[in-house]
């Protein structure tokens, strides 16, 4: 992806080594578990990134973030500045309404969010509450080594993709969704949920089709395979379970890789009702 003229976003609140009390794993509580972009928890993969060092009392220490990490950083800020480019655009044409874009903290292993507390291992998430989006800097190189799901357009995909769901935010999609899966079963709100992250695969495939002009050859296979790399199915698959459909919260690979087509071909939100597709 082309990105050396692209400006940087400045929608980014940084944490990176800002000191963090407190030891382990954070987990995620009430609507932010519907926006996860779900990694360690399917896959049975430990990413909860060393990035920190900790005393005996289990305080984080401050540190200075590493090249790589400053590397990342400068990368999303590139990829959120053409969201808001698109999405500027976009939204008043297809939707009716101005975009209002989200901030995305960069945080280094563990931080802190309405949603709930979160680390690596929890993936990048989007928190309805405070209307941000989190990444884990470290998260870029475990999408590559862990998940297969090598190259910058991969990466891109997965910024773009918690944009999306700020853009579901935005439309009243995820109040919608919220609302409906407190009133259903658990395996019917999982259903609800799949055609949530669908949606957002889809909305991310609208959001590509428009920064097509930056694209390299090769990009877009990228970001189909990172679409498939973290489908539920093949996520239980590598985890050495069954899938079980009843338990998906993202889709399958087929479906991801699908959804986001759907919308890159068009390039319409129109076309990203998965809600009332009769079939995913």
């Amino acid at each position: 992806m082309r990105l050396k003229d692209v400006r940087r976003s400045r929608n980014i609140e940084d944490r990176r080594g800002q000191a963090r009390r407190g030891g382990g794993k954070a987990g995620l509580s009430g609507v932010g578990l519907l926006l996860v972009l779900a990694i360690g928890y399917f896959a049975g993969i430990d990413v909860t990134p060393l990035l920190q060092d900790q005393d005996p009392r289990g305080q984080i220490t401050q540190r200075t973030p590493t090249e790589a990490e400053n590397h990342a950083a400068d990368f999303t800020a590139r990829v959120l500045a053409t969201t808001e480019a698109v999405w500027d655009q976009v939204m008043p044409a297809q939707a009716g309404r101005q975009y209002n874009p989200p901030v995305l903290v960069l945080y280094s292993g563990v931080t802190q969010s309405p949603c709930g507390g979160a680390s690596g291992a929890t993936g990048p998430f989007y928190c309805p509450a405070d209307r941000k989006a989190y990444l884990d800097t470290e998260f870029f190189a475990t999408l590559s080594r862990e998940l297969g799901a090598k190259g910058d357009f991969a990466a891109a995909y997965v910024i773009a993709h918690e944009v999306a769901h700020h853009i579901q935010n935005e439309l009243g999609i995820l109040g919608e969704v919220h609302r409906a899966r407190q009133a259903a079963s658990t395996a019917e709100g999982n259903a609800l949920t799949v055609r949530l992250e669908l949606q957002a695969d889809c909305l991310s495939g609208v959001w590509a089709r428009a920064v097509d002009g930056l694209l390299e050859p090769g990009d877009l296979e990228e970001a189909l395979n990172a679409a498939r790399m973290i489908g539920d199915d093949l996520l239980q698959k590598r985890a050495g379970r069954v899938p079980q459909p009843h338990t998906f919260t993202h889709g399958t690979s087929e479906q991801r890789a699908r959804w986001f087509a759907v919308g890159y071909d068009s390039g319409e939100i129109g076309r990203c009702d998965t809600f009332g597709a009769r079939t995913l």
